[in-house]
């Protein structure tokens, strides 16, 4: 049986796993295999044998969310790891993150979009909640001087410290929206309060705002 909120629908070749919960509506699904995934239909909306395997993989990895998760049942390869941990600084949004992620000491796949609006009811994940709360933070910080990372690959770890910000661990390349490299680093704090004044990093913010969030 499913978690609630989490559909798996199997076809021929794939199971598609799709999480509610972490859906942010980028629609990259329905735009990319929309015979796959059928926006605004009743009753049934995803149909795995609409698509070739190598089809359902590609849409899940343009997925940002992991929301979409492709299992192949034809001895393909699934979803690969990615060869360069990345945290894109969306602007007036979210922080969407490609690498193998561990979240609160939980695999949770390649890909998710991370609240840094602090308005998110969904926290740690993003649930579009700074559309509404007109949240207003820069895509393009500015670019520090760091030096290239001998590894670029590997576990991330994201811990939500209580109250305060991610804390993040292990190979990572910033980068913004336009895909510009902000930072390089292996260890940093990123700002989830929506308050710090060099989003997307931690100034202790936070504190003074009252911000809680487990």
């Amino acid at each position: 049986m499913s978690e609630p909120g989490v559909e798996t629908v199997t076809g021929a070749a794939a199971t598609i796993q799709f999480d509610g919960r972490r859906c942010i509506h980028a629609r990259q699904c329905v735009l990319g295999e929309p015979g796959v995934f059928k926006a605004n239909v009743q009753g049934p909306w995803i149909d795995p044998d609409a698509a070739s395997a190598e089809a359902l993989v590609r849409v899940a990895m343009n997925c940002p969310s992991g929301a979409i998760h492709v299992f192949r049942r034809d001895g393909g390869a699934d979803e690969p790891a990615t060869h360069v941990n990345t945290c894109t600084v969306r602007e007036n949004g979210p922080l969407a993150v490609h690498a193998t992620i561990e979240l609160a000491g939980q695999a949770i796949g390649t890909r998710a979009t991370l609240c840094r609006c602090g308005a998110s009811k969904a926290k740690p994940y993003c649930d579009g909640s700074h559309v509404g709360a007109g949240f207003v933070a820069s895509g393009e910080p500015p670019s520090a001087d760091s030096a290239a990372l001998a590894k670029r690959d590997g576990v991330l770890t994201i811990t939500p410290y209580p109250n305060g910000p991610l804390g993040v661990a292990g190979p990572l390349e910033i980068v913004s929206g336009t895909g510009r490299t902000i930072d390089r680093v292996e260890r940093t704090a990123l700002c989830r309060c929506g308050h710090s004044a060099r989003k997307p990093f931690c100034d202790g913010s936070h504190v003074r705002a009252g911000f809680t969030a487990p």
